[in-house]
């Protein structure tokens, strides 16, 4: 189905407001106005927004611990984010869970998570719920090629593929767990290649052409709305920052040309050269929208700024193990 010139201006919108939440939160981390660990989704955006642009607000979506990217695509609040990670009650885990905890259930946003591969059993239950439910609704499943090495990723793929559960796998291919390489952890740097044994397509898209994510993932939803079963997405991109930081950006150990040379396959210059070919948006429009983005995120930290810390006596409160 081919995107409505409304949808093509939503998610470059989108992709833009992903960007810069991430890009002021460090900023922030490095203020002391906000707390914890950051993993940010910078250069990743095309993957969250053009699988969710295929998703509708009662799907299911599990996340992982660099999740900013798929809460706003999913259409999380950017204000109840912000003040997450600034540590107060307004916020979505009232100050106490963190970038790495987000969660919105009222938007399918069933939570980032801070265990590598953590949610892909959970994306499991959540597609099982599916279709015990019978809606046609489905289960997205984010995660990086990291959690690709653990257990829990051949046992989601073994069982849904089994029970033709409706979900579609994610991996976000980009190119490092934490500081070590694809070619460290994998014999072979393809993810998708693990589809072939539990009989379920396996696809490599380009993680950093919206458009080509948005398509694959369209297919594959429509494919489990079928009832006829999973599929695995590769999305190859790169993470244009650090891991990970906490008081200030950490040295990064990626050869420079290497960064350079992803950095000049921005998916967002890229989908913006897009929409102004196709007449989408002009020049000016698109400015505008950065322009609004900003005065959104200005009025997310006002926001967070607002709102009280926790209270001591509620600290035991909400918390379940």
């Amino acid at each position: 189905m081919a995107l409505s010139t409304t949808g093509m201006a939503q998610m470059l919108r989108t992709m833009i407001l992903i960007r810069e939440f991430d890009e002021r939160a460090i900023r922030l981390r490095v203020a002391g106005k906000i707390y914890g660990a950051v993993h940010p989704y910078v250069g990743q955006e095309a993957v969250a927004v053009g699988v969710c642009a295929n998703l509708t607000r009662s799907d299911r979506v599990t996340s992982t611990h660099r999740g900013h990217g798929h809460c706003i695509a999913k259409g999380a609040d950017v204000r109840r984010m912000m003040a997450e990670l600034f540590g107060r009650v307004d916020g979505y885990c009232k100050g106490k869970g963190g970038s790495m905890h987000i969660a919105d259930f009222a938007v399918g946003m069933l939570g980032a998570n801070g265990i590598v591969g953590g949610g892909l059993p959970i994306a499991c239950g959540a597609a099982l719920a599916a279709q015990l439910e019978g809606k046609g609704d489905v289960t997205v499943c984010f995660f990086g090629d990291g959690a690709a090495a653990e257990g829990e990723f051949h046992e989601a793929l073994n069982i849904t593929s089994a029970w033709k559960l409706p979900i579609v796998f994610v991996c976000e291919n980009n190119q490092y767990a934490a500081n070590n390489t694809v070619a460290v952890q994998h014999p072979g740097v393809d993810i998708a290649a693990h589809a072939g044994a539990y009989h379920m397509p396996g696809v490599i898209v380009d993680g950093n052409d919206v458009l080509a994510v948005h398509a694959a993932t369209e297919e594959a939803v429509a494919r489990a709305r079928r009832g006829d079963g999973p599929s695995l997405l590769e999305c190859k991109t790169y993470r244009w920052h650090f891991h990970a930081m906490r008081n200030t950006p950490p040295p990064d150990t990626r050869p420079p040309e290497e960064i350079a040379s992803w950095k000049a396959r921005d998916p967002i210059a890229r989908f913006e050269r897009d929409v102004r070919e196709r007449g989408v948006l002009s020049a000016p429009e698109i400015r505008a929208i950065r322009e609004r983005v900003s005065a959104d995120l200005d009025e997310a930290v006002a926001f967070a700024e607002a709102s009280p810390f926790p209270d001591a006596k509620d600290l035991l409160v909400d918390m379940y193990a």
